[in-house]
């Protein structure tokens, strides 16, 4: 079914929730642990069923606020609900591709915060829709409703003269956000790892079944991953810190590793042998290409280019030390949940 772009989106459940999310006082019996910053503020999360939003919706029910999760599909979000008390955390009806919809979702909000992104291109979820033109519509809706902090969540790499679309649409759309909202801030990570991650998880998944695991470029390009629940506790000192309106911070954990230092580390977790086999740029686009024509692809050409760049911290940026954070490392979070992948050994979820 199509619908108009000027149609905004309703759903029972947004019409039912509608008055409790306006009331501007908690129920009698929920929660308040202490962060009188947030407590009894409605706070729309766009992207909150993701794998970062998941993290921030439950470090904002803790604080106390209520949560609106501005999500496509309200059956991605059921599960959030039970991270506050009943009727806290409210899935909403929303497309960030339609203005009225956004509007909607973002009505009476003190804050927003927007995690929507995509790695690769499918369908109607493109990359300059998304993350170049869909910031901009939520920034300049909550302008128009009054909102007081918005918080977008971009990419280190976003870079407007960059060869590959991702970074390029990251870099229009903080341009956007800072145009119709000067104060918002604005958090870069690098890649991010944890229970859930789509990096850590999916070469352990690889060298499963594959007897060599792909050394892109020689495997020379660095990173500096972080952990989701530091990314998550940087939105919420985005939100608390008067000193973080206007700025951009990007987000590394400690240490930086190149991609080959990587693959090696996921082996040695998991306990298996594997070659590491270098693939030169050029031969991995021709692959990018190929698979970037599958509905899921495992790599884009699109990616390939992006991987030309090292994925750091840039030198002289604010980050997490600068909102208090002392970030976790990858060898005290990963290998409790890469534990099976091991050919023995059980399963341990990371703490959020």
């Amino acid at each position: 079914m199509t619908r108009s772009p000027q149609t905004a989106i309703r759903s029972p459940l947004n019409t039912a929730s509608a008055a409790w999310l306006a009331r501007g006082r908690l129920r009698p019996g929920a929660r308040r642990n202490g962060d009188l910053h947030m407590a009894e503020r409605l706070v729309t999360v766009f992207g909150g069923s993701g794998f970062i939003g998941r993290y921030v919706v439950k470090r904002l029910a803790a604080s106390g606020a209520r949560v609106r999760v501005a999500v496509r599909r309200l059956e991605d979000a059921k599960f959030l609900r039970t991270m506050g008390d009943v009727g806290q955390v409210v899935p909403f009806l929303a497309n960030v591709r339609v203005a009225s919809s956004v509007q909607a979702a973002v009505a009476g909000a003190d804050a927003v915060i927007n995690l929507v992104g995509i790695l690769h291109e499918s369908g109607a979820q493109k990359f300059d829709m998304v993350q170049a033109t869909a910031p901009g519509l939520i920034a300049e809706a909550a302008r128009a409703a009054g909102v007081r902090h918005v918080v977008h969540v971009s990419a280190i790499g976003a870079d407007a003269a960059s060869a590959a679309a991702y970074a390029r649409t990251k870099a229009t759309g903080e341009a956007a956000v800072h145009a119709a909202f000067p104060t918002a801030t604005i958090l870069r990570p690098s890649i991010v790892f944890g229970a859930e991650d789509g990096f850590f998880n999916r070469f352990a998944n690889l060298a499963r079944y594959l007897p060599a695991l792909p050394l892109i470029g020689g495997g020379h390009t660095r990173f500096q991953p972080v952990y989701v629940g530091d990314v998550a506790d940087a939105v919420m000192a985005a939100l608390a810190r008067p000193e973080a309106a206007g700025k951009t911070y990007e987000l590394g954990g400690p240490g930086i590793y190149t991609f080959a230092e990587l693959m090696a580390y996921v082996l040695t977790v998991i306990q298996r042998k594997r070659l590491l086999l270098p693939i030169p740029f050029a031969v991995a686009k021709i692959q990018g290409l190929i698979m970037g024509l599958l509905p899921s692809p495992m790599l884009t050409r699109d990616q390939v280019v992006m991987l030309e760049t090292d994925n750091v911290v840039a030198p002289g940026m604010p980050g997490l030390a600068d909102l208090g954070i002392v970030p976790k490392t990858v060898e005290s979070v990963v290998p409790a949940y890469l534990g099976r992948f091991r050919r023995t050994g059980q399963f341990a979820p990371s703490q959020a």
